[in-house]
């Protein structure tokens, strides 16, 4: 799919899939604005992204379970462009062990907060620029934890409540937009690779049946549902797992 001239938003772009889609996009021509726990982590992103593609990408840091840094981050965007076309909820702490005990409460608080009220209020504060967008899209990686029944992960029970919640506002919040023209697009992956988009061996040759999913496939179901026409609403990706 071409990007060229879109405005793309992406949280949690420090590492992983974030920064992955980040590189992507900007060798799609998007005009990239990257957020991350730190400013030095979006930085980091951002500067590869120039070197990489030579797409324009800014820096902020931004961290969702911080109410203040959520709309200091969306303030930041508003003051350098007029619309966002793209918002990719990425960013959210995980947190592991089975074990209610196995975190802290300061710890359990903040995967709540950063995966639940950290996408709710990317969108609040963003919506204004998505409106403007005249074909906005907002995407959430969310989790196959949020399924129902899926006892997989080994994942904390704050992880599994956090990608629950996510799931439930992606679910109305599609249906609430959906006249506005905005289409919600949220994917339920299990556990995957990360993989290194820059190098030469992340291709599709290299994926088989029996190997776990990669960022490359989520971020290919990602940028197929993108390229639909507008007509065509893909509210949800869900995957089978080994």
């Amino acid at each position: 799919m071409d990007l060229a001239g879109k405005t793309v938003v992406v949280t949690g772009a420090g590492r992983g899939f974030g920064r992955a889609l980040a590189l992507h996009a900007g060798r799609k021509g998007a005009r990239l604005f990257l957020s991350a726990r730190t400013v030095a982590a979006a930085l980091k992103t951002a500067e590869e992204v120039a070197a990489d593609s030579g797409a324009r990408a800014d820096a902020f840091a931004c961290d969702l379970a911080d109410p203040a840094t959520v709309r200091a981050f969306a303030e930041g965007v508003a003051a350098r462009t007029d619309r966002v076309d793209v918002l990719v909820n990425n960013g959210a702490r995980y947190l592991a062990g089975p074990d209610l005990w196995d975190a802290d409460d300061e710890a359990i608080t903040d995967t709540v907060a950063s995966g639940a009220t950290g996408t709710l209020l990317a969108v609040k504060h963003f919506l204004p620029l998505l409106r403007t967008s005249g074909g906005a899209d907002v995407v959430n990686l969310v989790s196959s934890a949020a399924e129902p029944r899926d006892h997989r992960s080994q994942a904390h029970p704050a992880f599994y409540a956090a990608k629950a919640a996510q799931a439930g506002f992606a679910d109305i919040l599609s249906h609430r937009l959906r006249p506005e023209g905005i289409r919600v697009i949220s994917l339920y992956p299990p556990d995957f690779t990360d993989g290194d988009p820059l190098h030469p061996a992340w291709d599709e040759a290299s994926r088989t049946a029996k190997d776990p999913l990669t960022a490359q496939s989520v971020l290919d179901c990602v940028l197929f549902a993108l390229g639909q026409p507008r007509d065509c609403f893909i509210r949800s990706f869900h995957f089978e797992q080994l």
